[in-house]
């Protein structure tokens, strides 16, 4: 055995064995080769000894010669000791050292995302790691308030709860005594379609709103319906007269017109697990803070912190700001921005021991819904957020003012003169970030479809189907069409095949001026143009087809979408802003 390989083959860390693919982003286990090996292979000729992770897969693709295993000089040269036994032909070597057998065959580990998962996904034994791991999550059944499954192919909104209750020790020091838990942080994550960008919409703990009624699964399988209240902060929508985060989600949508497809929530401990196993996230403020309430004490600039410190540093804030709830919440968009670069670093990513310790930490600190209770789907949606460059993460809070009912202001409302653009950008997948140059040629591409001619009202032959709007909305769309547009070659078919959640105008290429004519009358975007095929009407002659999706408002009321993200208040996750 060569002088770096002697005497450790038989205690080799099974974590020097895991090498990071850098086509996939995961951790591939270096397998024992058919061919009997030493327990360390040889570096390529030229490279150092210690060449790191990268040396591991060059060694895959061009294996070097095996050491023998027989003791030798400290150094091997190109010659033989003088009075050293010659070595064995190629392929006649004997007695080597076997080399010790990998416990699990594969491992793969992912990070990524706001609150960020990393899952061990093994065979054989790390199968039983697998189920250990699914064991740690938490689960709670919020009925119609979520989806039940995940899928790749769509746009996906995660709510993110940080709840105030106090478990564990060491926070006494925080929230409030006895907290039942509320929703004291809440981040509506919205991740767009294509993946090229991703929105996290802060809620204020303190915005004045109304709760509806949430039906809630009781621990004896029955439901239960906690009656909703109104005029109240926002937080009360979990805990209070025993609500889960189902009630959060639909309180979510009744203030900004969005359904959260799941949920995440965490307590105060996360936080403290989640930086340790990182080894600290990296934190700004512009001048020195001493916080005697939360024993936050930190100088002017850049600071590491993990823990107890992390914790004490996103509760904080009487050391920020006006010393309000607006401000604290820009300090915790830094803080989970610096999170998010910390897990996808190079220096976490290529530690198998930090990896683990986050899979640990993760999976014990978060409570989700049945939709994301598996592994496999946990695994699913954090590879879809981890698609999303850094810079294209949008941090951002929910329009508000102060709220005019009070003298002393605690509360704010929101603010409708600005938050209905926001929400209605977030709701139509559009990007608060800068678009790429081929988004942008999408873009143009889709938007040329309503430049041409435009045939008569009279010559649209149309088929109308209802795919999710209102019942009866199609008839009213065929009476408004007929009577008030003279489109009188139109028909009303009843339910599509399918629900949709947007309205969209299927057509042939030789129909489109009657497509664009109609959009014209409908007041449709150019995305619900959908050129490729038509259909026969029951007079077996070619016609255009509408379908009203969720989206539909009423026969006569535009359905454009905007094209453009209003100007908010924002930051973005690959930069670093000092709190002050």
């Amino acid at each position: 055995m060569d002088a770096q390989g002697r005497g450790r083959a038989d205690n080799i860390d099974p974590a020097d064995q895991w090498v990071l693919n850098p086509n996939t982003g995961e951790y591939e286990l270096r397998l024992t080769p058919s061919a009997p090996q030493s327990g360390v292979p040889r570096p390529r000729r030229g490279s150092p000894a210690n060449a790191g992770p990268g040396a591991g897969a060059r060694a895959r693709r061009a294996p070097e010669r095996e050491s023998p295993a027989t003791p030798g000089p400290d150094v091997p040269g190109p010659r033989r000791r003088r009075g050293a036994p010659a070595e064995p032909p190629p392929g006649r070597r004997k007695g080597r050292t076997k080399p010790k057998k990998s416990k699990a065959k594969k491992i793969v580990l992912w990070t990524g995302g706001t609150m960020a998962f990393v899952l061990v996904a093994v065979s054989a034994a790390g199968y039983l790691y697998l189920k250990h791991l699914e064991g740690n999550v938490s689960t709670t059944d919020v009925g119609s308030a979520g989806k039940k499954g995940f899928s790749k192919d769509e746009a996906f909104n995660i709510l993110i709860i940080g709840t105030d209750k106090r478990t564990g020790a060491g926070n006494e020091g925080y929230g409030d005594k006895g907290s039942v838990g509320h929703a004291d942080t809440n981040i509506l994550l919205h991740v767009s379609k294509d993946r090229t960008n991703a929105t996290a919409l802060s809620i204020p703990r303190d915005l004045i709103v109304n709760v509806p009624d949430c039906p809630t699964k009781q621990p004896d399988g029955t439901e239960k319906v906690i009656p909703g209240t109104q005029n109240v902060r926002f937080n009360t929508s979990l805990g209070q007269d025993g609500r889960d985060p189902g009630c959060t989600m639909r309180t979510v949508k009744e203030v900004t017109g969005i359904a959260p497809d799941h949920f995440m929530m965490a307590d105060f401990n996360a936080v403290k697990t989640l930086t340790s196993a990182v080894g600290g996230v990296e934190v700004c403020v512009a001048h020195a803070v001493n916080d005697k309430e939360s024993h936050l004490k930190l100088p002017a600039g850049k600071s590491k912190v993990e823990g107890e410190q992390a914790l004490a540093f996103v509760r904080t804030r009487h050391s920020f700001g006006n010393q309000g709830d607006l401000d604290r919440i820009k300090v915790q968009q830094q803080f989970l921005g610096s999170l998010m670069r910390k897990m996808s670093s190079s220096d976490t990513l290529t530690s198998p021991t930090k990896l683990i310790s986050l899979a640990e930490a993760a999976t014990k600190a978060l409570t989700v819904d049945t939709g994301l209770g598996s592994v496999s789907t946990l695994k699913d949606v954090a590879l879809e957020l981890k698609k999303v460059p850094p810079k294209n993460i949008t941090f951002t809070t929910v329009p508000v003012l102060d709220n005019p009912a009070e003298k002393v202001k605690a509360t704010v409302v929101v603010n409708q003169s600005q938050a209905p653009a926001v929400f209605d950008a977030i709701s139509n997948d559009v990007s608060f970030t800068a678009v790429k140059q081929k988004e942008k040629k999408d873009k143009a591409e889709v938007a040329a479809r309503l430049k041409g001619t435009r045939s008569a009202a009279a010559d649209i032959r149309v088929d109308i189907y209802n795919g999710g709007a209102p019942a009866g909305s199609a008839q009213e769309t065929l009476n408004w069409l007929q009577n008030t547009e003279g489109v009188l070659k139109s028909s009303q078919l009843g339910n599509a095949d399918a629900t949709l959640s947007k309205t969209t105008l299927e057509y042939s290429p030789d129909q489109a001026d009657q497509a664009r004519k109609l959009a014209d009358l409908m007041g449709l975007s150019a995305s619900a143009l959908k050129p490729g095929k038509s259909e026969k009407n029951s007079q077996g002659l070619p016609a255009i087809v509408l379908t009203l999706g969720k989206d539909f408002k009423g026969a006569g009321v535009p359905l454009t979408t905007p094209t453009k993200a209003p100007e908010v208040d924002k930051s973005t996750a690959d930069k670093t802003v000092c709190a002050s």
